[in-house]
């Protein structure tokens, strides 16, 4: 299997780099930063941006899959989020089909439903309720990917990823932490499943505190290993307030920043 990785110099894309590393014949590893050089003739480094469309085609040549990361990962103006999350969400999704590539697994967020209070237990076919524009561009790229799989037949995989780090680190992480170690293995499964035809699924670690529903995983052969509450007595807490009765945590607290005026 072959598969491009975008963004793949981010914090998600070097630990994907790392844990899928040996499980497939390629991994090409894309991103406008610059990257660690490739380590054996099992990994090639492209430096790119994912709205060059050229590039991106160039890109998927070849490929069995596409990991799409690439994006402005937090709540800014607009502007800056329109090429990397909005155009070049796009120009991947464009780059998949005229290349033949069959399936993509997509970086979503539980940004697209941040405005849902914790204590709604949320599922996926919940309306999305974005709580910042980069919510709203992670809502675009769901859209995007339930078009191109009912217009051209692409397996699509969205993952609303809550909180990748190495370890949660406030009271709110207890909930929401996506382990590294459960991150990579969902999207390896994401890769390699059969069944897939355009799912949307919540990217969180088997917390106890989580308010997260799953649907039913079954055909994706996925499930999480850890546990935020094993770090319950190492956290800070989080501040009281708005931000903390809804999903979406300081994102919405940032919407009343003088910039978004």
């Amino acid at each position: 299997m072959r598969v491009l990785i975008t963004g793949s110099a981010g914090t998600i894309g070097r630990d994907l780099r790392d844990g899928l590393r040996g499980r497939y014949e390629l991994l090409r590893l894309l991103d406008v930063a610059e990257q660690e050089p490739a380590r054996d003739a099992a990994e090639e480094i492209v430096t790119a941006s994912v709205a060059d469309g050229a590039a991106m085609r160039a890109a998927a040549e070849g490929m069995d899959a596409i990991v799409h990361l690439a994006a402005k990962p937090t709540d800014v103006p607009f502007d800056v989020l329109l090429e990397p999350n909005i155009v070049g969400t796009q120009r991947v999704f464009e780059a998949a089909v005229a290349a033949g590539v069959p399936r993509v697994v997509y970086a979503s967020s539980h940004h697209t439903a941040g405005f849902w209070p914790r204590s709604h237990p949320m599922r996926v076919t919940d309306p999305v309720r974005p709580d910042s524009h980069y919510g709203v561009s992670k809502v675009f790229g769901e859209a995007v990917g339930r078009l191109h799989h009912d217009k051209h037949g692409l397996q699509v995989a969205c993952l609303r990823i809550q909180s990748w780090t190495a370890k949660p680190t406030d009271t709110r992480h207890l909930a929401s932490w996506l382990s590294p170690r459960d991150g990579v293995e969902l999207v390896h499964r994401c890769l390699v499943a059969d069944g897939l035809g355009f799912a949307v699924i919540w990217g969180v670690s088997a917390n106890t505190r989580s308010w997260l529903v799953q649907e039913d995983l079954g055909w994706l052969g996925w499930a999480p290993q850890d546990d935020g509450e094993a770090f319950a007595d190492e956290v800070e807490r989080e501040p009281p307030g708005l931000s903390a009765e809804l999903d979406g945590g300081p994102y919405v607290a940032r919407l009343h920043d003088p910039r978004y005026d």
